[in-house]
């Protein structure tokens, strides 16, 4: 399979205001293949959050390389970054990031904005996502007009509408109740037997347990790479 992310002696530091920079990642190393389901955890102040920032692009590493498809992207600069992004990246936020006074269907829409389609093939792309992840009754509506999870379900819409190479998960049940995370986690199972590639951050294992493999960071350094299951007696 190819590799979708390849991850290459990857360090991270912040400046501090005195003494020398604080180090965030040390030496990170790993790949992942297309259609692969990981979950990254940790302890908090692990790194996850910067290694996932990375991942997505919205930050650089301080030393070392980041491939997305086998292009390097950890040299490259704002301009080209937001390009990876809009093109080969596709982000789920625990906060659904919609906007309140839009349409379900003009939030999905949005990413096809940037990338110069015209309206009608916006709408028509857009309410074929809605129909992928079972709202295809509720394009008319706003947000506020529905659940949490089905909010959820149009940010995972969107994330897919330029159909990407990897889907990127940030917390995405944190603000779901237990019925509802399940129901997301089983929408996030069924993209990934239809060949998605995801990556998801999460700090609670009933929901690491959703995905085929676990990447675990301690201080910076990943301690555990490998199936979820042979990592529960670790816990």
């Amino acid at each position: 399979m190819a590799k979708v992310i390849e991850v290459e002696h990857l360090y991270k530091s912040y400046p501090m205001a005195v003494g020398d920079p604080y180090p965030v990642l040390k030496d990170v190393n790993f790949s992942i293949e297309e259609g692969e389901f990981v979950a990254i955890m940790g302890p908090s102040g692990s790194g996850k959050s910067t290694l996932m920032n990375t991942l997505g692009c919205l930050d650089t590493p301080t030393s070392g390389v980041y491939k997305i498809g086998g292009e390097v992207v950890s040299g490259m600069n704002e301009d080209q970054l937001a390009n990876v992004r809009s093109e080969k990246i596709g982000f789920v936020f625990q906060g659904f990031n919609l906007l309140m006074k839009r349409s379900l269907l003009d939030n999905v829409a949005i990413p096809l904005i940037y990338a110069g389609y015209g309206l009608e093939a916006q709408y028509k792309r857009a309410s074929e996502m809605l129909d992928h992840v079972g709202l295809k009754d509720f394009i008319e509506r706003f947000p506020s007009q529905i659940s949490g999870g089905m909010q959820q379900r149009v940010a995972i819409a969107r994330a897919l509408i330029n159909n990407p190479k990897l889907i990127l998960a940030d917390e995405p049940t944190g603000n779901l109740d237990t019925k509802t995370s399940i129901e997301i986690m089983n929408l996030f199972q069924k993209l990934n037997n239809d060949g998605k590639t995801i990556v998801l951050v999460t700090h609670e294992p009933d929901i690491a347990d959703f995905a085929k493999r676990l990447i675990y960071i301690v201080d910076g350094v990943v301690h555990y790479d490998g199936p979820v299951s042979e990592f529960k007696g670790k816990r």
